[in-house]
């Protein structure tokens, strides 16, 4: 009876694994394709956005992409500020663009996103993972 039972929990245990690695895959590229329709070939990244004056960034996962600064960065941004509680708070978005890589000799993240499209905004800001605090 042991063995069976051992048995049964080393099945589950392997195909649960070979799910969660599936994944992982999918995550660590830092590109989540939610749908892709037949008129618009631009995959739908989801993660965490956040513009200051010199640059906006997405993060999806280990990856952060820079956000090319054009209408829709900027449109996005604004109604990303509605959401968010300080200037540094990023906040979970899915937008539809393009991936680029940077030009040589230009500073910054190795891949640019251009935003043609803004899918979702998240209602609250993304929960951070350091919070410092001031000491008075």
């Amino acid at each position: 009876m042991k063995k069976v039972a051992l048995l049964i929990a080393l099945t589950i245990v392997s195909f649960s694994c070979k799910n969660s690695e599936e994944k992982t895959t999918e995550t660590t590229t830092g590109k989540e394709v939610i749908s892709e329709s037949e008129t618009n070939n631009n995959p739908i990244y989801k993660g965490d956005f956040i513009y200051t004056a010199d640059a906006a960034i997405l993060q999806s996962g280990n990856v952060i992409y820079a956000v090319a600064l054009n209408d829709m960065a900027t449109e996005l941004s604004k109604k990303v500020a509605t959401v968010q509680k300080t200037d540094f708070d990023m906040v979970p978005v899915a937008v539809r663009g393009t991936l680029s890589k940077k030009t040589e000799g230009q500073e910054g993240w190795d891949d640019i996103l251009t935003i043609t499209e803004i899918i979702i905004i998240g209602n609250a800001p993304s929960e951070v993972d350091i919070k410092l605090e001031d000491i008075k």
